[in-house]
């Protein structure tokens, strides 16, 4: 017999198969369980950022497995200015995030696959309003609001890192 449940979990399950690749980052859905920040190692190689006033160096954390794309910084009380968040996902697609339950202001850079950036945006705290570029992105830099502007970074700037050249297929 199959129950009410299981009806709804494969109608859920198969509605989400079938959606369109948008990915809404930092949310949870149903209640938070715990409010605690999640802290992923720094990794040893730096993010290089390719600006007309230079390069400028970032410490990351890579946030790419589902779970910690979708915890990224929520709850996170202060990041320094030269420390950021990778996005890392499986393939060029639409993505969106919101600021629900994150109340740093953030620069969130929207990167191409082969490491370009395509569009910088706002993220207000606390807001559920998606936040998207008008174009498919694999990686997104959330950085302190204000960096992007500070250090240079606008479309067209290119980003390196190690991540960025193994997804663009050039691991060297």
């Amino acid at each position: 017999m199959i129950t009410r449940k299981s009806l709804m979990a494969g109608a859920l399950g198969a509605a989400m198969l079938a959606a369109p690749a948008f990915v809404v980052s930092l949310a949870l859905t149903g209640p938070v369980i715990a409010q605690q920040a999640m802290a992923l190692p720094v990794d040893a190689e730096p993010l290089i950022a390719a600006t007309a006033k230079g390069d400028v160096s970032f410490r990351i954390e890579i946030a790419d497995e589902p779970g910690e794309r979708s915890m990224g910084l929520m709850f996170r009380k202060d990041l320094a200015d030269d420390q950021g968040m990778l996005f890392v996902f499986e393939q060029t697609q639409p993505v969106g995030f919101w600021m629900k339950n994150t109340p740093l202001p953030l620069d969130l850079v929207f990167i191409g696959p082969e490491g370009k950036v395509l569009d910088v945006l706002p993220g207000t705290p606390f807001s559920e309003a998606v936040i998207a570029p008008d174009e498919p992105a694999r990686f997104v830099l959330e950085l302190k609001a204000g960096t992007a502007a500070r250090t240079g970074i606008a479309d067209g700037v290119m980003l390196r890192h190690r991540a960025i050249a193994a997804a663009s297929g050039n691991p060297g």
